[in-house]
Parts: C-alpha cells; structure tokens; sequence
C-alpha cells in the first residue's frame, strides 16, 4: 500500500488541496494522507521552528495553512469519491474530535507525538487503522505507544528517521525486520530520502506500507516541498514499489523448472558421440562430446554411460541415447 504524503504542500489553498488528492490517485497511491493542525491546541506561540524552515513561526503557519471543518469534510468527500483512501495526522486532542467529525479513513501517527499517550489514547478508542511513525523514538517510548493501539485497533508501525532528507547512512532500514520481530504486526517505511532506493529496499526486506511526500513542484513554498517527489518521479516510484510487492507476493519453487523445458531443450546440453563408433564398442570420454540442444542424455550424467557397451552403430554427432548402450 502506499501513501501520498502532502503534509502542508497545498500551503493552506483549498483548490490545491483538492488538486493534490487527484494527484496522489493519479500517481497510483492508495491512500492520500494529510496533517490536521490547529495552531492554538498544539502549540506555543513561541515555539521554535525546525532548521529547515524558519521562514514563519510554527504558529502562524499552522494558523495560515489549516482548514475549516467544512474544508475537511469536502477534502474527505472528494477522496471517497475518485476511490482513494483518506488519511490525517492529529497534532492535537481537538484535531482527532474534527478528523471524526469527518469520517476520516485511519490515522497516520507523526514521530513528535509518539510520547503524546492522552492522544494516543484518544486515537486508540475510535477504533479505526492506525499508522504509527517511528521517526525520532527510542525502543522504550515504541513499546509504549504500541501497547496502547496494540489491542483497540488495526496498527502499523512504520519505521522513518526524522531528517529532512534523510541521507542513506541514516535510513536503518535494518529497524525494519526488528520491529518486525519485535511486535509481530505489519511494518512500512515512511521515506524521507530523496531518491526511491530506500523505499524499493524497504520492501524487499518486509515493509507492507511505503509513505513518500507528493508535490506539484519542489519549487513550492512551505516546509514539505522541497523534501517531497513531483508528479513523474512519484508515479515511477508507484510503479516500481508495486512491481517489487508483485514478485514478493509470489514466490517461486526452484525445483519447478517446467515453465523452462522449451529453453533447457535449446540451451542444455547432451551427449554425442565424438565419431562414428561401432556396435559393441565399450564407451570411454574419449567418445563423448557435449552440445545442444538438451533433448539427450544431459552432459551431468557422462559418468554413468563410461564402462557402458553400445548395442548399434552411430554416427559422429549423434545424440547417444540410453537405449543403445547395455
């Protein structure tokens, strides 16, 4: 499965909210998952804001760029109808109370409110999908934030490493089959590299869920677009994560070589006779030869017709076959 990450790319425009859904579905996502913020219940007015986007203060951009409940619902509907499913990540109690409102699909949990256990708890009790971001947690506050959804919900837990971008030497796409050892349920990657290696990487080793954030364009003002895949690069990645997750889903049985007779026939090889030899000639190596096509005797088997005496006459070239040898 695999999530369209638009964060706040739509830097508060409604229209371009609306566009941004029919480009996820339109870049073969499954799920399209927004950030639900409303600025006055998550955060101080003097908070700082990350390296990577000082432009405004993480008050007023969450003030700037949220939407109204009918705003939400709108998106939500548009969703459901062009057939993709609707995400949000909650950074607040009163977040949670609107993405119900809504009748939003299932949750995307960010990494900064992992230790957030009221929210946790609160997004627990709807009872809906749950996508839980590892990013900047340890072992212990995981543990913590899993033991709340573990028996109230369908939980995923998606490893990801809180840089932007993630250089390789940070991706740990080792944590992925630790975490899932650890908990026994199914794991993704949230990406936030700026190639697809990572991604492609992450589900050949297990992950179940790949998130990568979409924009129109890397130009684009706000603090996601510059980390974020535009349109051709995200369908590519769609494409090739959902060709991965095909032949991951079918495995093949190395001792079924049926499908390959046509090509053993043409490309093994068999055994011929090196010259012409004479009925009751005792065959040695020197009257072997090794050459295709593969529909004799396979060359594997030489030892077994060395000692053997041959019951007619064959001509150089021949294809020995067992029923001439006693």
């Amino acid at each position: 499965m695999i999530i369209a990450e638009i964060g706040s790319v739509h830097d508060g425009s409604y229209g371009n909210a609306l566009k941004l859904i029919e480009l996820a579905k339109e870049c073969g996502a499954d799920f399209v998952k927004f950030q639900t913020h409303i600025a006055e219940a998550e955060t101080l007015e003097n908070a700082p804001s990350p390296s990577y986007f000082s432009e405004e203060s993480r008050y007023e951009y969450f003030s700037r760029t949220s939407f109204s409940l009918f705003e939400w619902s709108s998106l939500k509907k548009h969703a459901d109808n062009i057939g993709i499913q609707f995400l949000s990540s909650p950074f607040s109690l009163q977040a949670v109370d609107l993405l119900e409102e809504i009748g939003v699909t299932g949750y995307k949990i960010p990494s900064g409110e992992i230790t957030n256990i009221p929210l946790l708890e609160k997004i627990a009790n709807c009872g809906k999908p749950v996508y839980l971001s590892s990013g900047m947690s340890n072992w212990l506050e995981l543990d913590r934030a899993v033991s709340v959804f573990i028996k109230k919900c369908d939980l995923t837990i998606m490893q990801c490493s809180s840089k932007y971008p993630c250089n390789n030497k940070s991706v740990g796409l080792n944590v992925v089959k630790e975490m899932s050892d650890r908990y026994g349920i199914p794991v993704g990657f949230s990406d936030h590299t700026l190639g697809m290696a990572a991604s492609i990487s992450a589900v050949a080793l297990g992950a179940k869920v790949i998130e990568k954030h979409l924009t129109f364009s890397k130009l684009m003002y706000g603090s996601d677009a510059k980390h974020s895949m535009e349109p051709t690069e995200f369908k590519y990645l769609s494409s090739e994560l959902k060709s991965a997750m095909e032949m991951i889903d079918n495995p093949i049985d190395k001792d079924d070589v049926s499908e390959y007779q046509e090509m053993k026939n043409i490309f093994q090889k068999s055994i011929v006779a090196t010259v012409s030899i004479q009925l009751g000639t005792v065959i040695s190596l020197s009257h072997l030869a090794f050459k295709k096509p593969g529909t004799g005797i396979p060359a594997s088997e030489y030892k077994t017709l060395i000692g053997k005496k041959l019951i007619v006459n064959c001509d150089k070239d021949d294809i020995i076959l067992k029923e001439w040898l006693a």
